[in-house]
């Protein structure tokens, strides 16, 4: 399938603006396993036709992990970049695969002057499916399949989606098991606040072996997440539990992708 990823650039160039902008971020951007979930949710937007644009080499990263990790300077440095851009750009509605783009961009760039509509693909997705945009005749191929999906910390917690991924699961008419902690008592896979790029601390067990254990017990076949440092850290406690010819980790946008065979 070909892909129409036009850059905001090309589209001003144009005289045209985009509907809106997909954030596609470092891990969408560079991460070979998350580049798959970026293709996946460019397949959904050209599908129904929403008039979009990603900014290209003008994207940098937001800054999340630079604040959390306690480098407020850089952090600063990022976000006034960016809402630059933006801004230049006139963009009002931004669409993101990553819980922490997300968060950052629409909780912390309005104290920079940087404000946005932010949307987190999986509400973007049941948006789409509530307007009949998106439509899965039966389930699709994940019809009846087990499948439990892991809370975003940024995503649940930090902004109380819980609901919109799950709406989205509805559609693929699987059976939804849900994990011991889930939803507002979720358990963190142990990447964020930029954890995902320092080693580990001492203790007994690494935290997303502890969370992948708690996904395995459900008895699903797919864990579906909904954020990259998310994926990576189920990814590796799947490894590490040596299951992976069992057990799946997908994004939403992969599994409505698959389930619509786009």
């Amino acid at each position: 399938m070909e892909y129409n990823v036009p850059t905001v650039a090309d589209l001003v160039a144009k005289g045209e603006t985009p509907e809106v902008l997909f954030w596609v971020g470092c891990a969408g951007s560079f991460d070979d396993r998350y580049k798959r979930v970026t293709k996946a949710f460019v397949k959904i937007l050209n599908h129904v036709g929403t008039k979009f644009a990603v900014l290209g080499p003008e994207e940098t990263c937001t800054g999340d992990p630079a604040r959390r990790a306690g480098n407020e300077f850089l952090f600063q440095m990022q976000a006034m970049a960016n809402i630059q851009v933006l801004d230049g750009y006139g963009i009002k509605k931004i669409v993101t695969a990553c819980p922490h783009c997300f968060n950052t961009i629409k909780n912390e760039y309005p104290e920079l002057g940087g404000n946005y509509e932010v949307v987190h693909h999986s509400t973007f997705l049941q948006e789409l499916i509530d307007q009949g945009k998106i439509t899965i005749e039966g389930g699709g191929s994940f019809k009846g399949k087990k499948i439990t999906f892991h809370d975003s910390c940024y995503l649940g917690r930090a902004n109380n989606i819980y609901e919109a991924p799950r709406e989205v699961l509805k559609v693929l008419d699987a059976d939804l098991v849900e994990m011991k902690r889930c939803k507002t008592k979720g358990l963190c896979c142990g990447a964020g606040g930029a954890q995902m790029f320092k080693d580990a601390e001492k203790g007994n067990k690494e935290i997303n072996i502890e969370r992948t254990e708690e996904a395995l017990a459900t008895g699903a076949k797919i864990i579906a997440a909904g954020c990259p440092f998310c994926m990576t850290m189920m990814t590796d406690g799947v490894k590490n539990k040596e299951k992976e010819s069992e057990v799946q980790v997908k994004d939403l946008a992969e599994l409505i992708a698959e389930a619509k065979e786009l």
